[in-house]
């Protein structure tokens, strides 16, 4: 056994209004991992590269459900690249299902609203993921880029994937 951070998928998707932390949480505890989740998400208080705890963010793996290395560390998603991962590499979501390729995920995109480097973008983040308005957009990312962080715009009403990362090793 050795430190890692864990990515994971909510058990469903979601539209623009999300109290996605809360859920992260939730969906954690229900799957009986202990430590703290919190949404891949910048919100109006955090920008989503300070998510994780810094002391955790520059030598702990990122890892699925299932230990296999998505990212080298938290820090290596925001190096401008887009957050590129191996495809091949499943991502999880708290009941073991994969989001890649389990039709519960229609869309294969996750919501981030972040720049590449996982500053929030205020105009593009569902205000602040309390609107499923079809009038306001969200910065989400096609998982089939293999970019967690790709920049492209989605109505708040699309029911995409939402991740969560384990924001400090316990």
């Amino acid at each position: 056994f050795f430190p890692q951070l864990h990515l994971v998928a909510l058990n469903l998707p979601f539209s623009g209004d999300v109290r996605a932390d809360f859920q992260c949480f939730q969906q954690a505890q229900l799957a009986g991992l202990r430590s703290t989740y919190r949404a891949f998400l910048s919100s109006h208080l955090q920008d989503l590269a300070t998510v994780v705890r810094k002391a955790d963010r520059h030598h702990l793996p990122i890892v699925n459900l299932k230990g296999e290395i998505l990212f080298d560390n938290w820090e290596s998603i925001f190096n401008g690249d887009g957050g590129q991962f191996n495809v091949h590499v499943p991502i999880y979501s708290f009941d073991g299902r994969n989001v890649m390729t389990d039709p519960s995920w229609p869309q294969k995109v996750i919501w981030h609203g972040s720049t590449a480097s996982g500053v929030r973008l205020v105009t593009n983040y569902c205000e602040a993921w309390r609107t499923a308005g079809t009038g306001a957009v969200g910065q989400a990312s096609p998982l089939n880029t293999g970019k967690l962080l790709e920049q492209n715009l989605y109505s708040c009403n699309n029911h995409l994937i939402i991740l969560c990362i384990e924001n400090s090793f316990v």
